[in-house]
């Protein structure tokens, strides 16, 4: 039997793409607004806030951009998976098929890996304001300061009891509700979904905070009694201290990151009649993407550190 009647490039092409459209179940489709690009780098100077309904006095005030724009640069990603040809003749495509399913999930799960690195940065990284993007003082026109890095004290040590993790938990959201924007408006009063993101160490506690009807010795549990709010713990493996956890608004039109795509996924194949597959007896399947991960408004996002 030829490679050919056994399993094609096209077959093979075929599967990682099935695997890759069934496969995304990322938080990043929850915190990121997905932007089209067609350039190497995109300008944001929407970033900001529109205006507010005022009385019609003395004729239209109109408000443009912003004078100093967010910019968000594209970079191009690949994986490539290797495969070879006495493999296919031996009927190993069973095999294969483990390997391509590993490869998707690997490429689905890069995303979060970018959104990732952005949340531990952000108490260290500008975002379009000029300030990190946790930062004690944000400011914008009429905002006045605003903080969203916070501190939580805990009363052993920096690990949480429930009752301390449902109290931090819902401090953050409250720090959300309050935020204003730079004409001194509420800008998530309509906020009513939360996702935490927590490291492993402290899940359990978070997951408790959210979900026990009782705590604190028998005293009702505030948070599963919210009825309209919805307040969602991930566990982020990719999250190392266990002093700090994230709490996001994922309900809003606006989100706390973007996700910038200049070039979708795509899956190609050096394979059947290639010099590769002559000189060497290998197939190449390669995975691009191309595009970033930046960030978006920081109203939407509060880091809590635990003391």
């Amino acid at each position: 039997m030829s490679i050919n009647q056994l399993v094609t490039s096209r077959a093979v092409i075929g599967d990682i793409y099935h695997r890759l459209q069934i496969g995304d179940g990322s938080y990043v489709n929850r915190l990121a607004m997905p932007i089209s690009s067609n350039q190497e780098v995109e300008n944001y100077a929407w970033l900001g806030q529109v205006p507010k309904m005022r009385e019609w006095i003395g004729g239209r005030q109109a408000k443009g951009l912003r004078e100093s724009s967010w910019s968000v640069t594209n970079k191009d990603y690949e994986a490539t998976l290797e495969v070879l040809t006495k493999d296919l003749r031996r009927e190993k495509y069973g095999q294969l098929r483990i390997r391509i399913a590993e490869l998707a999930r690997r490429t689905l799960s890069h995303p979060a890996s970018l959104m990732t690195t952005l949340i531990i940065n952000g108490k260290s990284t500008a975002c379009y304001d000029g300030s990190y993007f946790f930062h004690t003082a944000h400011s914008e026109g009429d905002s006045g300061s605003q903080d969203n890095d916070l501190t939580f004290a805990c009363a052993t040590g920096t690990t949480p009891t429930v009752p301390e993790m449902r109290d931090a938990i819902l401090n953050s959201i409250k720090a959300i509700l309050g935020f204003k924007d730079d004409q001194g408006e509420p800008m998530n009063e309509g906020a009513r979904t939360f996702e935490v993101q927590v490291p492993l160490a402290i899940w359990p506690q978070a997951i408790a905070a959210v979900t026990l009807p009782v705590v604190d010795s028998g005293v009702a549990n505030l948070i599963p009694s919210l009825g309209e709010f919805t307040i969602t713990v991930i566990p982020n493996a990719r999250l190392s201290d266990a002093t700090e956890f994230y709490t996001f608004r994922t309900d809003g039109e606006t989100k706390p990151f973007i996700k910038q795509e200049e070039v979708p996924l795509q899956v190609s194949a050096i394979a059947e009649g290639s010099e590769l597959e002559f000189k060497e007896k290998k197939h190449w399947y390669g995975v691009d993407w191309a595009g970033a991960m930046a960030y978006g408004f920081w109203q939407h996002g509060t880091l809590t550190t635990l003391t």
